[in-house]
Formats: C-alpha cells, structure tokens, sequence
C-alpha cells in the first residue's frame, strides 16, 4: 500500500470514527443492494461504507464493479441503511451521480460486513 492510499484510509476510518450519528427511532430488519455510480471508486468510498455500516451494526458487503462503480448490500434497521446511503451520497471526495436501490429478502444467517475484493 503506497502512502497517499494509507493516508486516504486512516483518513476515511478516523472521519466516519468522528461522526456523529443522530438518534435513531427502532425500525423495522430489511435488506437492501444500492449501486452508487460516478467518482466512486480510488476516493475511500467502499471503506468508507465498511466503517459506517460497521458502526451501524449492519451486515452485507460492498464492493467494487469493473465499470466503477461500487454496490453494496445492507441488512439492519430501514433507518440506518438510509442514512448510510444519504451519507454516501453527500460526501464530497466522491461524486456520486446515480444511486439504483433495490430491496431484497433478509439473510438470516449473516453476522458481518465484509469488503469484496
């Protein structure tokens, strides 16, 4: 890993460590995948999702797509996946131009969030 990607990510996790999360009401457990296209990709964003929805308590994955842009699935409470994505979107080292969300059934069985490489 060259310096200016470390820099990057200690950036990100230190920044989204920082945040301040808002109180949120109890909702209900859904599952979502959210592509996010534009400046996506070589800016922090995939870490960027991992720390948040670390932080969060959500499970799923996120990654990158050969056209670059980035796609995630979260699963947790309605109000944190949609503030992970509102979030996202406002970010300005990335320029997100077009966010396609589609709900899907739960997955039971997972217990994390993962970075696919």
């Amino acid at each position: 890993m060259g310096f200016v990607s470390e820099w990057q990510n200690n950036y990100v996790i230190k920044q989204v460590k920082n945040l301040k999360l808002p109180d949120f009401n109890t909702s209900e457990i859904i599952r979502k995948e959210i592509a996010f296209s534009g400046k996506v990709q070589k800016v922090g964003f995939r870490l960027e999702v991992y720390e948040l929805a670390n932080r969060l308590g959500l499970t799923g994955w996120v990654e990158n797509l050969p056209d670059g842009n980035v796609r995630t699935q979260l699963q947790g409470e309605r109000e944190m996946i949609d503030f992970l994505i509102g979030f996202m979107k406002s970010l300005k080292r990335a320029k997100v131009k077009n966010v396609i969300v589609s709900e899907l059934g739960i997955l039971e069985d997972e217990k994390d969030f993962q970075i696919k490489e």
